[in-house]
């Protein structure tokens, strides 16, 4: 019998029983396509993120370690305190500079050109001059005496250490002569030049020389300025988000006002920094570059945040809670205090936290108060110029220097480190004291 006369043999019913299961199969494979392309996104997405981390962590962790030459430096009498007075000025106006090249002029004899010692000294850093100057100062018995010590190298010996400089490159491309390659080299081979901790990365601030310049500046910037941000952000979010939940009528006003604080949490962050440039410094005359102010503007930013997780925090907290307060004789403002306001502080401090993650990756802001501009000291008040870690990036991504895309890369690191750290502080307080109703 053919298909066609099979086909008019069935019933109505199996007719309309092939067209259900015909069409549940092509509901079932358009579901598998939807669901494929959605793991396809998702693999994709990830992809991609895996990607820019293994690239900012394949560029920057060989920050923490840093090249160091020994030198046995002496603390010459005459040179560092000429009339014996031991006063610590006398000594810090030495030339500190000069035991650092006798000794290299010692380990390398045969260098008398005037050009080639130039090349000679410059191996080692600039700044090493000052940790001497630092150590004499510290220890004044010393002077008089020599001592070994590790020295920071230059940023291009570091480059080289690290194999990021190829000695077979041409000698203007690489940046070192084929002289200073080989007394590296010799270096290396009496034990004096190796990668060590980087602890000046850690405890320096910015300067214009790489090797020299450290992410501490910028670290204590971003504390003093998120440290204004959540003692103005988190009180302010809170009693406006128990206002509106709690007390306030229901009437256009207040809609008008949920609204733009709704709005207010889309806004470009940077249009929050023209405010705090309008407002803050040209009409208050408050100090560019100070923390005071970035906190100031990321308060502002991270206040509709803060404030829409807070309502949602007491909007979760069950009807029946309000009703027994109420029922047992308390006011409204004791039940909002002594009851609603405990159980929904847990998903407030999430908020709070969150915003924060948030204002800690902030750089445009920053930008517009003036937080851009070089500082080499580290702020010591709230009202000192100062720069934040995401802004220190960016300055560091702006260099020419080949050693500053490692300092860029690193100091990556160390802010995702940091956003990680309080996004994980959120996801912990969330599930220990979130109440399930």
């Amino acid at each position: 019998m053919s298909e066609a006369a099979a086909a008019g043999a069935l019933t109505p019913g199996q007719k309309n029983r092939q067209r259900v299961e015909a069409g549940l199969r092509r509901r079932y494979r358009a579901e598998a396509r939807f669901r494929a392309y959605g793991i396809a996104a998702v693999a994709l997405g990830l992809s991609f993120v895996a990607l820019l981390f293994v690239s900012i962590v394949s560029t920057g962790w060989t920050i923490f370690r840093q090249a160091y030459v020994l030198l046995e430096v002496s603390y010459d009498a005459e040179t560092f305190d000429p009339d014996g007075s031991g006063d610590p000025e006398v000594m810090g106006g030495g030339d500190f500079s000069a035991p650092i090249k006798a000794s290299m002029r010692e380990l390398f004899p045969d260098v008398e050109a005037r050009s080639e010692r130039r090349m000679l000294y410059g191996l080692v850093s600039d700044g090493a001059q000052f940790e001497l100057r630092t150590r004499l100062l510290a220890k004044p018995a010393a002077l008089g005496s020599s001592e070994t010590v590790w020295l920071l190298a230059d940023d291009r010996v570091d480059q080289f250490l690290k194999g990021k400089i190829d000695r077979n490159q041409p000698a203007d491309v690489r940046g070192l002569s084929d002289e200073e390659i080989a007394w590296i080299d010799q270096l290396e081979r009496l034990g004096r030049l190796e990668l060590r901790f980087n602890r000046s990365f850690f405890t320096q601030g910015d300067s214009r020389e790489p090797e020299q310049a450290g992410i501490w500046g910028a670290l204590v910037g971003s504390a003093l300025t998120l440290l204004v941000t959540l003692v103005l952000s988190f009180p302010i979010g809170v009693a406006a988000a128990v206002y509106l939940e709690e007390f306030a009528a229901k009437n256009r006003l207040t809609d008008f006002i949920e609204v733009n604080i709704n709005n207010l949490a889309a806004v470009p962050s940077i249009v929050f920094g023209l405010l705090g440039l309008a407002v803050f410094i040209q009409l208050f005359g408050l100090p560019r570059s100070a923390p005071l102010v970035g906190g100031l503007v990321l308060t502002l930013m991270t206040l509709p945040t803060i404030i829409i997780a807070s309502r949602a925090a007491l909007k979760g907290v069950p009807p029946s809670i309000r009703e027994a307060a109420l029922g047992m004789g308390a006011s409204q403002v004791q039940m909002v205090m002594h009851h609603v306001l405990p159980l929904a502080m847990p998903g407030m401090l999430t908020g709070a936290i969150i915003g924060m993650a948030r204002a800690l990756g902030e750089s445009a802001p920053l930008l517009m108060i003036g937080m851009v501009a070089f500082i080499v000291d580290v702020p010591g008040a709230l009202t000192d110029p100062s720069t934040a870690l995401p802004v220190q990036v960016y300055l560091w991504a702006d260099s020419p220097e080949r050693a500053f895309l490692e300092r860029t890369s690193g100091a990556i690191l160390v802010l995702l480190a940091f956003l990680l750290v309080m996004n994980l502080a959120a996801v912990i307080l969330r599930q220990k004291f979130e109440r399930r109703w």
